[in-house]
């Protein structure tokens, strides 16, 4: 139970604030770190150091020695010249800008291809529409030629 004293009180997140108090919000509890050492800052009390050498993770400058088409693809782009000009180990960024540029090249070629095939097809119909050519005369075409087959086919089984 709460007694007022001639002054308001209110809760606010489990603290008391008298009339008059600044509101700000609520300080969680500190932080406690241990210290393993003096080189460590912070720890959540695991140990930092790996044991073994399979959670060690290096990263090597200018680690990536390019492959053959690694090579390929660098020069497409423009990075390089010539192919004597790439060095034996490239840093993984480098690689990874000239393949996303090469995706975006690959794309717009086929994108300028797909438009030159939309065209072929339209100048293709609008002839076959010209000799009076439609998948409805095909079709009855190729059947009325199955009948003629059929009857021929029937006519030497009677004999």
């Amino acid at each position: 139970m709460l007694a007022a004293s001639g002054a308001r009180i209110r809760l606010q997140f489990g603290r008391l604030l008298a009339e008059g108090q600044l509101d700000f919000p609520p300080r969680w509890p500190p932080l406690v770190h241990r210290s393993l050492g003096p080189t460590s800052l912070f720890c959540t009390g695991q140990n930092s150091n790996p044991k073994n050498s399979a959670e060690k993770t290096y990263k090597v400058p200018g680690g990536h020695k390019p492959s053959t088409f690694d090579k390929k693809i660098l020069l497409w782009t423009g990075r390089f010249k010539r192919e004597d000009e790439i060095p034996l180990r490239i840093p993984p960024e480098m690689l990874d800008a000239a393949r996303n540029k090469a995706r975006v090249k690959a794309c717009y070629i086929m994108i300028g291809l797909t438009i030159v095939g939309c065209f072929a097809v339209i100048v293709s119909a609008k002839r076959a529409v010209e000799r009076h050519e439609s998948l409805t005369s095909w079709n009855l075409a190729k059947k009325a030629k199955w009948r003629q087959e059929a009857a021929s086919e029937a006519e030497t089984k009677t004999k």
